[in-house]
């Protein structure tokens, strides 16, 4: 069974910005260009909130500066 996909994090991976998908247990699920038009689409209107620094997010954006993290946008999509 396909999870479901509950935050989409929009953060800098170099010189690029990526979307990355995450399920409720913020499980990372995908992760595609985040100037694609189809994050353009799921993120109207979607609440956001400025920095994933929290322990939660620890094992998702490993691999990710701590300016990266305070800098990401982190949506809640609908489920």
């Amino acid at each position: 069974m396909r999870q479901v996909t509950r935050y989409l994090v929009v953060i800098s991976a170099g010189a690029v910005q990526v979307a990355r998908f995450f399920t409720v247990k913020r499980e990372p699920v995908a992760e595609i260009d985040a100037g694609t038009e189809e994050v353009a689409v799921m993120t109207a209107g979607a609440a956001a909130t400025t920095g994933a620094m929290g322990p939660e997010w620890d094992r998702g954006l490993v691999g990710h500066s701590a300016a990266e993290r305070a800098s990401a946008t982190v949506y809640v999509l609908d489920l």
